[in-house]
């Protein structure tokens, strides 16, 4: 995706966010990552000093992990900056 496709897709993720969520709220944030320990870590950064829960279930080959994280955010600002923050990941991919 280009920059702009980037920005677009997160303005329209905004949007729908401000007319079905009632925010404060939690969110549930899912990704797939390559698995190991340095993507672990680094998934586990991005939410590091929140109080997000973290759940992952390797794939049945055991080369991927999804991970499932629950976190109370304040506006739909806060879901992208953290969408935002993961997707600087190397392999992840968002869901």
């Amino acid at each position: 995706m280009t920059n702009q496709e980037v920005e677009e897709f997160y303005t329209k993720l905004k949007s729908e966010l401000e007319k079905t969520t009632v925010f404060p709220a939690e969110y549930l944030y899912k990704f797939i990552l390559p698995s190991g320990e340095e993507k672990r870590a680094a998934i586990r950064a991005v939410f590091a000093g929140t109080t997000a829960s973290i759940e992952e279930k390797p794939s049945s080959t055991g080369k991927y992990t999804a991970y499932s994280i629950r976190l109370k955010v304040q506006d739909p600002d806060e879901v992208i900056a953290y969408y935002k923050e993961a997707g600087k990941i190397e392999g992840i991919i968002s869901l």
